[in-house]
């Protein structure tokens, strides 16, 4: 069983594909299309949990199809995608509902399922705060009392039925809290008896209390005349008094007449009974409802800043994305110039500090440059390529690096080798970032082996080092962007790669070898 089934919309197949990957790993059901009006299609003809959509697309942006979802599907949770690293763009993903944001490339795999979770998290909560809001009308679908969840207003609808059933101009209503000796009387009008206390001993509220049964009083006639002092004292002729026993506290209530009057007969001491439960499960009512409401206030409230604390967290990834790739070189640059400021240097010196920042600069624009590779490879002018022509020139590009490294490089490639179907220069900067891998993978030296074949419709080309190999923990995270298998390493030439092949049609894979080193395929379609 999946943890839900998530959409991917993006226009570059490379970044959908990724994304399928690390939530499929993650225990997700994934859809992915690369175009944007095929998912809105889908979003409104299947049911999906999350929406994952990148903001820039032709013909229809992130936005839009954001916007689109939500109205086909009122739960959808939404994550927006962006590569355009500006903090403009994330406060208006965020202020026109989505639930996350991620920048692009992904710093860790991790960090995509992270929000990929947290915003499924928070469309839970949001569905259970609408359930307690249908929760609330549904409450108050009983008829009289049960129509009424405001302690007051029900207090007055009870009184109102004591006098009209029982035919009683002074009624009151006593509650006795939970712990507590003394009745209180929360609701009354015309005439009524005293507070009192819940004993044997009391007068005829605290005893009905007290004895859990009806009180029943008439001043003229036989009765108990400590009792009939009491009612007369208050200006009454005739009291009932009914209690309900229920738990957390005790409820009497009092039904009284005029002197003169006809007593109450026993008629009016069944049908006062069945008010009086009336009224105590209505006044608990009221009572779980006014819980009810302070729990969804609290829920709502914790919702509120959830949101708010998930919002400002996106702002922060996006912002701290950026600030931890640019800061390093931006810092080296600072410390070369204050340096070489300093009077006392020689031209020598201080030409070797500007030197030094120049340099700084260079590994800045190429970590920029490398990003901007990464999610927005192209593939639009794609020819006839020569494999060979493509490999002779990568490695005269590098062949003073690898004499140096003292790595011998071995091709094998068959006359009959059909022409790939690539950009030139993209392909040459797979093939760059490919060897200068197996370079740094052989710090003492050693052999790589390039070799080409057809295979089907594909040309298809390996490299074979002898050096260290991938680390069996890296194997599946090595083509996620910021993973490196070297240190210092920054984690994108085979992202990027990853990413030029995929937009030509192609693959970048590592395969299994015997023995040390690592072998990476590129297959590539045939012109």
């Amino acid at each position: 069983m999946s943890d839900g089934r998530i959409l991917v919309v993006d226009d570059e197949p490379g970044i959908s594909q990724l994304c399928e990957r690390l939530l499929a790993r993650a225990g997700f059901e994934v859809e992915t299309t690369n175009d944007p009006r095929a998912g809105l299609a889908r979003l409104q003809n299947a049911g999906f949990d999350l929406l994952l959509a990148d903001i820039r697309m032709p013909g229809l942006d992130g936005f839009a199809v954001m916007e689109a979802g939500q109205r086909a599907q009122p739960d959808l949770a939404v994550v927006i995608m962006t590569g355009f690293g500006t903090l403009e763009t994330a406060m208006q993903a965020l202020h026109q509902g989505a639930d996350g944001l991620i920048l692009k490339p992904f710093e860790q795999g991790s960090e995509l399922v992270k929000t990929v979770r947290a915003a499924l998290k928070e469309r839970q909560q949001k569905t259970e705060n609408a359930r307690l809001r249908a929760i609330r009308p549904l409450l108050g679908m009983a008829e009289t009392l049960f129509s009424e969840t405001e302690p007051e207003r029900l207090h007055t609808l009870v009184l109102d039925a004591v006098g009209q059933h029982l035919a009683s101009p002074h009624a009151a209503l006593y509650q006795r809290k939970a712990g507590e000796a003394s009745l209180q009387r929360v609701a009354g009008r015309g005439r009524s008896l005293p507070e009192d206390y819940s004993r044997a001993a009391a007068g005829p509220v605290g005893r009905a209390d007290h004895w859990n049964i009806p009180i029943w009083v008439f001043c003229e006639g036989p009765g108990e005349p400590d009792l009939q002092q009491a009612v007369a004292a208050a200006g009454l002729g005739a009291a009932l008094c009914m209690p309900v026993g229920r738990a957390g506290g005790g409820l009497v209530l009092l039904a009284g007449r005029d002197p003169g009057e006809p007593n109450f007969q026993l008629a009016d001491l069944e049908l006062f009974g069945i008010l009086a439960r009336q009224a105590d499960a209505a006044l608990e009512n009221a009572r779980l409802v006014a819980e009810l409401r302070a729990r969804a206030q609290q829920i709502e409230a914790q919702q509120r800043a959830l949101t708010q604390a998930e919002k400002m967290a996106a702002v922060g990834r996006l912002t701290a994305s950026i600030a931890h790739e640019v800061n390093n070189p931006l810092q080296s640059v600072q410390n070369c110039l204050h340096l070489a400021s300093r009077p006392e240097l020689s031209a020598a010196e201080r030409a070797d500090y500007f030197r030094m920042a120049e340099e700084e600069l260079d590994r800045l624009m190429q970590t920029v440059q490398r990003m901007l590779d990464y999610y927005r490879p192209g593939a639009i002018d794609r020819k006839a390529t020569s494999i060979p022509e493509t490999l002779e020139k990568t490695l005269a590009l590098l062949e003073r690096q690898l004499a140096e490294g003292n790595v011998k490089t071995r091709l094998t490639l068959p006359d009959d080798l059909p022409p790939a179907l690539a950009v030139a220069n993209q392909l040459q900067q797979v093939f760059f970032n490919l060897t200068l891998n197996a370079l740094e993978a052989m710090p003492e030296g050693g052999e790589l082996k390039i070799s080409a074949t057809r295979e089907a419709d594909q040309v298809v080309i390996r490299f074979r080092d002898t050096g260290r190999g991938i680390p069996a923990a890296q194997r599946e995270q090595i083509f996620e962007p910021f993973v490196s298998a070297k240190e210092g390493g920054s984690g994108l030439g085979l992202s990027v790669s990853y990413g030029i092949l995929t937009a030509h049609g192609g693959t970048l894979e590592l395969e299994p070898v015997k023995g040390k080193g690592a072998c990476f395929r590129v297959s590539l379609p045939c012109a």
